[in-house]
């Protein structure tokens, strides 16, 4: 292998080499996050774990913790930190209130590293963002857990001008809120072929393909479930080889999950790290005891909170707080019930989640029970819950009708008349496929046949 590579390890982790190691992007290689709900699947060798430390430059995409965790990102601290120009500058001002040298990327402009070295950075309204990197004339394209809102056309452009090209992006790893119930008590588990490899492998092969770039490499989606109130998920994740099954194309390759690839000779080389056998933890062990109840100081900050977010105000009538066998109403509507969620977790977990502001982290650790009254979209919480309150409110800091006006003309501005056609086609391709799905069978052979025209003219 020559001095010009890059390796990937870990959950979302690339290292970059140019005779040395140069950067990092996301290193979470120690503590466990989503309190104490998620630790690695497989160990980072010496080697590895030795050239992350030894880095110039650490990129974080995002504020998750699989992503910027506080453990891993405290034993870099004298590196030069890379950050998307995320609106609200939430990582920025906290990383440097801590300490830390930052420096934040301008879209579409591409900075230097090293000789054979550079990168551009592409963030987006979701608050997450991408990382195209160009070693030695070769792409890498990180999506990470970002869906490309308003990039996809621009990274599509983009790769065109490569030979060589890799799609890194989370599929399958679950890193979202999926712990759903019923009014009935019903568990509202992924449907399986959600857990399928098979589906998945066509999906990410016709992503791939969309892009134009020549493998795929399976990213961002390595974690195992280490509490036992969330290791119900465990049967739901999917191991890197299961990525191979369905997998079929002749535009573009599958690499290994962790693999070394030589930037000069174009060769690469399988990684086996050592899985790292499952030990399930009780949440006590993480300070969470089920029995506990809230407080009166904890009702008016969840209170807060919550009511701070305008936009939950026309859309949700209530919000019940299931704390120790007690419910805690906020109300929204009282005119009427209608719509609702009961968020069902320990306290000390919870009021972390509200009182630090970053309640993704509590729906992501999936222990927490969310029952759906009401109607509920295809996929609960989305769009009208989680990012209006874990995207655009905790990171963002826009909370008002006025505060998400600017907040969305922002993005909309840097992606350009490009990017907005390109988030507008999206969103209509969503709507069209989920309205044609609830009219023709998805095992149904007409189903199957539009699915293969569409994606021939996509």
């Amino acid at each position: 292998m020559s001095n010009i590579k890059f390796e990937t390890i870990g959950n979302a982790t690339i290292i970059c080499y140019d005779k040395t190691p140069i950067l990092v992007t996301d290193p979470w290689f120690k503590g466990a996050p989503y309190f104490g709900s998620w630790g690695l699947s497989h160990e980072i060798p010496a080697e590895q774990l030795e050239a992350i430390k030894s880095c110039e430059y650490v990129w974080i995409s995002h504020g998750h913790q699989d992503h910027l965790m506080p453990d891993s990102i405290g034993a870099l601290k004298k590196k030069k930190i890379l950050l998307p120009d995320h609106r609200g500058s939430r990582i920025k001002n906290d990383l440097a209130e801590h300490g830390f040298d930052v420096y934040i990327l301008k879209d579409k402009e591409w900075v230097q590293l090293s000789e054979n070295i550079r990168i551009m950075c592409l963030s987006d309204y979701n608050q997450d963002a991408i990382l195209l990197i160009d070693i030695n004339g070769r792409l890498i394209i990180n999506m990470n857990d970002a869906p490309g809102f308003g990039w996809n056309r621009f990274i599509r452009e983009t790769v065109k001008r490569y030979p060589i090209s890799f799609h890194l992006k989370l599929y399958a790893g679950y890193a979202d809120m999926c712990n759903f119930y019923d009014e009935d008590d019903n568990h509202l588990r992924p449907l399986a072929k959600e857990a399928s490899p098979f589906s998945w492998g066509q999906t990410i092969c016709r992503d791939t393909e969309h892009l134009g770039a020549k493998y795929f490499i399976p990213f961002s989606s390595f974690h195992q479930m280490t509490r036992t109130d969330s290791a119900w998920l465990s049967d739901y994740l999917i191991a890197p080889s299961d990525y191979v099954d369905g997998f079929t194309s002749d535009k573009c390759k599958l690499l290994p999950a962790f693999v070394q690839y030589d930037c000069c000779k174009d060769i690469w080389l399988a990684l086996e790290p050592k899985k790292i056998a499952s030990n399930l933890k009780d949440p006590k062990e993480f300070g969470d005891d089920w029995n506990e109840q809230l407080e009166k100081s904890d009702v008016e900050a969840a209170n807060q909170y919550f009511k701070s977010i305008e936009h939950l105000h026309g859309f949700l009538d209530f919000i019940n707080l299931k704390v120790g066998g007690q419910d805690n109403i906020i109300e929204f509507n009282k005119k009427g019930f209608d719509r609702g969620l009961t968020f069902e977790a320990p306290r000390a977990s919870l009021m972390a989640s509200i009182n630090y502001q970053v309640f993704d982290d509590i729906l992501i650790g999936n222990f927490m029970k969310t029952t759906l009254h009401g109607k509920w979209s295809e996929t609960p919480l989305y769009p009208d819950f989680s990012p209006y309150v874990a995207k655009y409110a905790d990171n963002g800091k826009a909370k008002s009708e006025e505060e998400l006006s600017d907040y969305f003309k922002d993005y909309k501005k840097r992606m350009g008349i490009k990017g907005v056609v390109d988030i507008f086609q999206q969103k209509i391709e969503k709507n069209s496929k989920n309205t044609f799905r609830s009219w023709v069978a998805e095992d149904s052979a007409v189903y199957q046949l539009t699915k293969k025209i569409y994606h021939s003219i996509r």
